[in-house]
């Protein structure tokens, strides 16, 4: 299983620029979380699933870091990879690249969580997609922390899921 892998590929229209002339942040929003679908599909959290289910993903956490402009035309793709799972959370990141130059423009790192919708709480992932997840992480846990079931604590606003 690949541990990072393309889910997003799009161009930049001159209707999604700023004052300034570059993409304006909203549409860096837009993009990361259409590949955030493709990411979570890629792990079995596809819309059948999660309608099916009565489940939902909530992102408890999310940072963006610019690296570099992008401008109108541009080609973009979007890299993603699994850095974390637990029992009911799973922290990612979203790497954005220039598709023409292959230079790395953004990143975005989230923290998710795995939802009842008609309950409105957190539940555990159903053990096919925790597996996957593990699958995922195998080969490169020195950069990550694959966790346990047993809970998450989180410095900052949020506290344990």
């Amino acid at each position: 299983m690949e541990k990072i892998f393309e889910t997003y590929r799009g161009f930049v229209y001159p209707w999604e620029m700023d004052h300034i002339g570059h993409m304006n942040v909203r549409f860096y929003v837009g993009k990361f979380d259409e590949a955030s679908w493709h990411f979570l599909a890629g792990l079995g959290i596809t819309p059948n699933y999660l309608r099916k289910n009565q489940r939902g993903m909530v992102a408890a956490e999310q940072h963006i870091f610019y690296r570099k402009e992008v401008l109108s035309g541009d080609l973009i793709v979007i890299r993603s990879i699994l850095d974390e799972i637990r029992a009911k959370t799973m922290r990612y990141r979203h790497i954005m690249y220039n598709a023409e130059t292959n230079q790395e423009i953004a990143v975005m790192e989230l923290i998710v969580i795995h939802t009842n919708t008609r309950l409105r709480k957190s539940c555990e992932f159903p053990d096919l997609i925790y597996q996957k997840g593990l699958e995922r992480l195998k080969g490169y846990e020195q950069n990550c922390f694959p966790g346990s079931r047993t809970g998450w604590e989180i410095e900052g606003n949020i506290s344990k899921f």
